[in-house]
């Protein structure tokens, strides 16, 4: 049984994913971890360490199977499981996530758009349909839906995730620069573009 394995691994293992599948097309059968290490400019011994938490060994001097070690990442973090989900707030960076067509390739499903702009409403990206907000609780129900990923303006943000507490919605994967007050039962993940370029910027540039 593979342990609870902590944020930065799960990230570190979606990494080695897209260097499993980009091998796989290249049809190379097995990687070594100071490949992974060396693509990823990491240590070679955090590679190995990973991939040791899914309890899976590879060959002496050969490495890896690629494709038996893209399937049990694959297994380990839940592809397969589908997981719904809204985009609230169809302006430029919502569009353009819900025209992000690898997000179904994780199990990671967005069944409906939502804005408050006449213009948008009925609207369709990637073959899915934007909604107006207040439609939002009838969807949650409709679909069984628990997560919004968050892309309306700052100025709106903590009202409008008011709202999606109010519907039902326990996750929020918060895109805006705004830091969300949120009840203890629903949780938060906030994606800080700025700080993550200003991180790499400040430090490399």
């Amino acid at each position: 049984m593979v342990e609870i394995l902590s944020d930065k691994v799960i990230n570190r293992l979606t990494l080695y994913h897209s260097i499993l599948a980009d091998y796989i097309e290249k049809d190379i059968e097995y990687i070594s971890s100071p490949q992974i290490a060396d693509l990823l400019h990491i240590d070679n011994t955090q590679v190995r360490k990973d991939i040791a938490l899914l309890n899976y060994k590879g060959k002496c001097k050969v490495g890896y199977k690629v494709k038996e070690l893209k399937i049990l990442i694959e297994e380990t973090l839940k592809f397969k499981t589908v997981k719904r989900a809204f985009i609230v707030g169809a302006g430029n960076l919502g569009m353009a996530l819900a025209k992000y067509d690898n997000f179904e390739a994780y199990g990671f499903k967005i069944s409906a758009l939502f804005d408050n702009a006449p213009s948008k409403i009925g609207l369709k990206v990637n073959g899915v349909e934007v909604y107006h907000l207040n439609e939002i609780p009838h969807m949650v129900g409709k679909y069984d839906v628990k997560i919004a990923i968050l892309t309306v303006p700052r100025t709106f943000a903590q009202e409008v995730t008011d709202f999606l507490v109010q519907s039902g919605i326990e996750y929020i994967w918060n895109f805006t620069p705004c830091v969300l007050s949120v009840p203890n039962k629903v949780q938060v993940w906030n994606e800080n573009l700025i700080g993550n370029f200003l991180q790499f910027t400040v430090n490399h540039i």
